[in-house]
């Protein structure tokens, strides 16, 4: 099944004078969440708001170069472009995916 035909199955099953409606409301969702992880600083791991902020943070789709430095699992530590990413994670005990160029 490829990706056109199952496009074509989901749009028989919205109604017809719909489909621009489904599409809005989703736009508005992906916009919204994007606005919010803008704005709101991410919690600690232990909060009972880590889980809502990595939902919010998946419909917004910051993720990669577009995701906080600072997430609730997550230790990130800048390390500058000319340094050796292997050697300060080494130096720091973490894992070299946990440090950003």
């Amino acid at each position: 099944m490829d990706f056109s035909s199952l496009i074509a199955d989901f749009l028989t099953l919205v109604p017809e004078g719909s489909v621009s409606t489904v599409a809005a409301v989703i736009s508005f969702v992906i916009s919204a969440c994007a606005v919010a992880v803008r704005f709101w600083k991410p919690p600690s791991a232990t909060s009972s708001m880590a889980g809502l902020y990595k939902i919010i943070t998946a419909l917004a789709q910051a993720r990669g170069w577009n995701a906080s430095a600072y997430q609730p699992d997550r230790k990130a530590v800048m390390v500058p472009v000319e340094h050796d990413r292997v050697e300060i994670a080494d130096r720091l005990g973490l894992k070299v995916d946990d440090t950003r160029p």
